[in-house]
């Protein structure tokens, strides 16, 4: 895709057919999804509770997080990255590499914004299947979430108190 005097992102060597492929792929899922869902006769909630909607949104947070950005979760990572830096407490800092797929790939998995749409339409279709199992998954990955801030908040004190 051009304008006429450069291409798209030329830049950066935007891998634009790999952000399509993913893009697809997504659709795709969720029609695979809906497909099997109303073959099943899977009936969709009429809406989300606000506690559940924080629960949801809480674990799509803490999941994308550890997808993204946790130190134990590299390996997943190491195909379509490499390290770049720590990025303090259990998190670093990937940067995707390659081209095309793989480097789209890499880009996804390096951003916490980006895996979220990825995490969430899981945990929802999970929602719709199954609220009961997703409400205890969420409500777990929701405790790591707190957990997590209560750790810093209590280094920060260490800090600050001079401990």
């Amino acid at each position: 895709m051009t304008d006429g005097e450069r291409p798209y992102g030329a830049e950066e060597d935007t891998p634009l057919g790999g952000y399509a492929a993913l893009a697809t792929t997504f659709a795709v899922g969720a029609g695979v999804f809906t497909a099997v869902a109303r073959r099943r006769g899977v009936r969709l909630p009429d809406g989300v509770p606000p506690w559940d909607l924080a629960l949801l949104a809480t674990a799509t947070f803490k999941a994308s997080r550890l997808l993204s950005k946790a130190k134990v979760t590299s390996f997943l990572r190491a195909p379509f990255t490499r390290r770049e830096s720590a990025a303090g407490g259990p998190e670093v800092n990937d940067t995707s590499r390659g081209t095309g797929l793989q480097r789209a790939v890499g880009d996804l998995l390096t951003c916490p914004f980006c895996t979220s749409a990825w995490v969430a339409g899981g945990l929802v279709a999970s929602y719709a299947c199954a609220p009961r199992a997703t409400r205890l998954v969420t409500a777990g990955l929701s405790a790591v979430a707190l957990s997590d801030w209560l750790q810093y908040a209590w280094s920060l004190t260490e800090q600050k108190s001079g401990v």
